[in-house]
């Protein structure tokens, strides 16, 4: 038997199309800014990188790790340093390129989290920085419980804008009126275990890290500039805004020096021993 849609069910059907067709362009948005992504994107502390190693119980030096969803390798350069033997997964051309032009000596392979081109059981670590929210769960889970070997680790970690922090808060609630409807900042406040795996098959530990970095404030804005809803915004609102957060940042911070505070929303899930 069929149950009817409801009026709301029926407009979230049609909504549905539309809703994947945005989240696939803000997807693909960073290829054609992949440079200015590089710039002046936030990397990661070292106090994320000790939390990573206490909470997988293994150190990251000789480790083999898959960095999926790598971008221009931000995090992936942070592994490398650490000592790991990684490999990163990246779907989109322009940031490949833009990978392989910064760590030249590091392997980046096309493909995503939906469908990991390797081979089973190998990787003792599986890292998305700021990359699971792209994947679709139910099909990223069972990937990642594929090529991790008994006793590995899935870590996922997001930089988050520190919301507590009053210049913040008023910045954040300016672009949530610029994108009506959408309610980023609540986008940000969701990153948590039922979000990481909605069918409740890995046991998640969350760890909350605050760091800070200190930047001139077009490099703050570029930072801005170079998130999904903002590649996809029309040249011309997005140049408007721009203007005004200038003016509104240029009072907070008169010596053109911002300080952007964040916390690191890191979630670890062990598989089975053996």
């Amino acid at each position: 038997m069929t149950t009817p849609l409801t009026p709301d069910d029926r407009a979230t059907a049609a909504a549905a199309p539309a809703q994947a067709a945005h989240h696939g362009a803000r997807a693909h948005s960073f290829n054609a800014a992949a440079a200015q992504y590089a710039a002046n994107r936030p990397s990661y502390p070292p106090a994320l990188f000790d939390a990573l190693e206490e909470l997988t119980g293994r150190p990251l030096q000789g480790a083999r790790v898959v960095d999926v969803g790598a971008g221009t390798g931000l995090a992936t350069a942070r592994l490398h340093e650490r000592g790991a033997d990684v490999i990163a997964v990246e779907p989109g051309a322009g940031m490949a390129a833009e990978f392989r032009r910064t760590l030249p000596g590091v392997p980046v392979v096309r493909g995503n989290g939906n469908a990991l081109p390797l081979a089973g059981h190998r990787a003792d670590l599986l890292t998305y920085a700021q990359a699971w929210h792209w994947t679709d769960p139910a099909l990223a889970v069972p990937q990642a419980l594929r090529v991790l070997r008994p006793g590995g680790a899935l870590a996922l970690w997001w930089n988050t804008d520190a919301l507590d922090v009053p210049w913040i808060a008023e910045s954040a609630r300016r672009v949530d009126r610029h994108f009506a409807g959408l309610n980023l900042s609540a986008e940000k406040r969701d990153l948590d275990v039922r979000f990481a795996d909605p069918t409740g098959t890995l046991a998640f530990v969350h760890r909350e890290i605050r760091w800070a970095r200190r930047v001139p404030l077009d490099t703050h804005l570029a930072n801005l500039g170079s998130h999904s809803v903002f590649l996809t915004d029309t040249e011309e609102r997005a140049a408007a805004f721009f203007a005004d957060e200038r003016r509104h940042l240029r009072t907070v911070f008169p010596d053109g020096i911002v300080e952007e505070t964040y916390d690191v929303h890191l979630l670890v899930a062990r598989t089975p021993e053996g």
